[in-house]
């Protein structure tokens, strides 16, 4: 199945996206990340689907950063351009899970296995040797510092933490809960119906987090809030979840992190 992101005028990221698209490997490492993830512990998918809706997130918001004046730590720090910004972000959120197929435990680290070995063999026919091993690096932190508590040391890393805690609606919690048990986890899940990643009013990012229950506030506390606090990015973006049609007694109608 083809990875479906707006490339616009990056003819480098076109050509990545088509590699992608025919390595049988990293598409196996996908399903192997999701027998350990969906089948084995019953959790939310962590491969193919969560990928790509990660990858789709963080460079929508990458992208409304950079807009607002914004720059991407590679273009700052290594005199790269917004080019390799989007293949970093990008590959950062397609790889940052593959470590599910070695264990869900320290997955983050185990990430970092799977992709230094594979990502030579992506970005070989893109870039010459110095600009990859930078492009490589920068992919590697924006992997490891998805993990809740380590802190981002670039904006690149801050949007692919923030995206990959994004991907909560229609019961896609990424926090684990026993399939079928009715608990704060599971209820919590349900409770986001949708969420909106748009340009912002008082801030270069707006999201908008749509709940049909207040249930969902303890995804957005357990969560969200974690991981915004070490993303670096906490700052440019304005964070507001809504109660839409709670069929259960109001307690809430707007909260804002």
């Amino acid at each position: 199945m083809p990875i479906n992101i707006p490339v616009k005028q990056n003819h480098r990221l076109e050509q990545l996206l088509a590699t992608i698209d025919a390595d049988e490997e990293l598409a196996q490492y996908w399903k192997c990340a999701n027998v350990n993830a969906v089948d084995r512990l019953k959790m939310s998918d962590h491969g193919y689907v969560h990928v790509k809706i990660v990858a789709n997130m963080a460079l929508k918001l990458l992208r409304l950063l950079t807009e607002a004046g914004i720059a991407p730590s590679v273009v700052t720090e290594h005199h790269l351009t917004q080019d390799e910004a989007e293949v970093i972000v990008v590959l950062g959120s397609l790889l940052h899970d593959v470590g599910m197929a070695i264990h869900s435990d320290r997955h983050e680290t185990y990430s970092l296995f799977i992709a230094n070995r594979t990502l030579p063999r992506l970005l070989e026919s893109l870039y010459e040797r110095a600009e990859r091993l930078i492009v490589i690096s920068e992919i590697l932190h924006a992997i490891i510092a998805h993990k809740a508590e380590e802190r981002c040391l670039t904006l690149e890393a801050g949007v692919v933490k923030v995206a990959n805690a994004l991907d909560i609606s229609q019961g896609r919690t990424r926090i684990p809960f026993e399939a079928g048990k009715i608990n704060i986890h599971s209820v919590s899940a349900m409770a986001i119906d949708k969420v909106n990643i748009k340009r912002g009013e008082s801030k270069p990012v707006a999201i908008e987090i749509l709940m049909n229950n207040s249930a969902g506030i303890y995804q957005l506390d357990e969560l969200l809030k974690q991981h915004l606090a070490t993303s670096g990015i906490a700052s440019h973006l304005e964070v507001e979840a809504r109660i839409e049609g709670e069929t259960d007694k109001k307690l809430i109608r707007l909260y804002n992190l």
